[in-house]
């Protein structure tokens, strides 16, 4: 062991042989914006395989697919369109919306994968009593504040780093939002009435915590282009936004009627007419001990407080429908009907009828 350990190399002598390797002189290189957000992952074109391989595969396939909710594509391809024709109206220039991807993802994971800088806006849906988030990324807001004041076409939007958005940057992108809040209004319209009600405006995402991290949500990415200037809205709905109105996003289209078949429908009504119910004309009720009761014989006699030509009930086991005459019709017993049947009569006896 002691000469194995007197033949190694020092180890200050491998690191002075790989730093000669090295050079030692190579120039020190920092890294702009871009290439940051690439290297860690925030890059346009990473969206698709993003959280798609290792652990957060795992962790992420608990959550529930958008996929459940069909209606809910249907309703923001509805939002990419308005959009398109109230961006063009709003900007005065040639506007494209897209729709990138609609993914489920888990809120704290969304908060951490924001790239900044960048504009979050919370927003409130009134009718469904939760809160909602819209990002703007950087490109798109000089790229909107680049059209509204007035830029040359034919050029990029200037990025500028390192300092905080302006009162009018933040004050244009407030109205362009507004502008997506009120199409998204109008999207969720055929579905159901919710307003969407613009909250307030951060630039930290520490700031816009909505709901708790493990909650999950459906971001939808939306990519603006102004003919070569643009970037990307996204749009954040927790589930909990949804809940509510759930079983409309279940819907296959507009309108869907479930567990419901009109056939089926029809056919159990034309039966209902056909079903046997037994009718029973009760003179007169009367309660009596048990021990009378079985002591009952043959002969006895018991006293009930109606006269023969009063009026008897009709009924069908506990339901009472009405009222009538006794009276004889050839050689039967007859009873004329004095009063209609109650509405709750005739509820019960088609529940009875359809339960039968």
């Amino acid at each position: 062991m002691s000469g194995d350990a007197a033949e190694a190399p020092a180890p200050d002598e491998n690191w002075e042989a790989a730093a000669n390797d090295t050079g030692g002189d190579a120039p020190e290189r920092i890294l702009n914006q871009d290439e940051i957000d690439s290297l860690l992952g925030f890059g346009l074109g990473d969206d698709e395989n993003a959280g798609r391989t290792g652990v957060r595969a795992i962790i992420n396939s608990t959550l529930v697919s958008y996929e459940r909710l069909p209606m809910l594509e249907i309703v923001f391809d509805r939002l990419v369109r308005l959009m398109t024709t109230s961006l063009r109206n709003f900007t005065s220039d040639n506007v494209e919306v897209s729709l990138d991807q609609i993914s489920s993802v888990r809120f704290g994971d969304y908060l951490n994968s924001i790239p900044l800088p960048a504009i979050i806006a919370v927003y409130r849906a009134e009718q469904l009593d939760n809160f909602g988030l819209a990002t703007v990324d950087s490109n798109l807001i000089y790229s909107v504040v680049d059209v509204l004041l007035g830029g040359r076409r034919g050029g990029a939007a200037t990025r500028v780093e390192g300092r905080p958005y302006t009162t009018i940057e933040r004050m244009l992108v407030t109205r362009m939002l507004e502008v997506v809040l009120q199409d998204a209004k109008q999207a969720f319209a055929p579905l159901t009435e919710v307003e969407f009600r613009l909250d307030r405006i951060e630039t930290n995402p520490r700031f816009a915590a909505i709901a708790r991290p493990p909650n999950a949500a459906i971001v939808v990415k939306l990519r603006i282009d102004m003919e070569d200037r643009g970037g990307r809205l996204e749009l954040l709905l927790p589930y909990a936004t949804l809940e509510p109105i759930r079983k409309m996003l279940l819907q296959q289209f507009m309108g869907e009627k479930f567990g419901r078949d009109n056939i089926w429908e029809g056919h159990l009504a034309s039966e209902l007419w056909a079903t046997a119910l037994q009718v029973r004309a009760v003179l007169d009720e009367t309660k009596q001990p048990l021990r009378k009761v079985l002591d009952l014989k043959v002969g006895d006699t018991l006293m009930l407080d109606a006269s023969p030509d009063g009026p008897v009930t009709l009924k069908c086991g506990l339901v009472d429908l009405s009222t009538g005459r006794v009276g004889r019709m050839g050689q039967n017993l007859a009873v004329r009907v004095e009063r209609p049947l109650s509405s709750a009569a005739q509820s019960a006896l088609v529940k009875r009828g359809g339960g039968s």
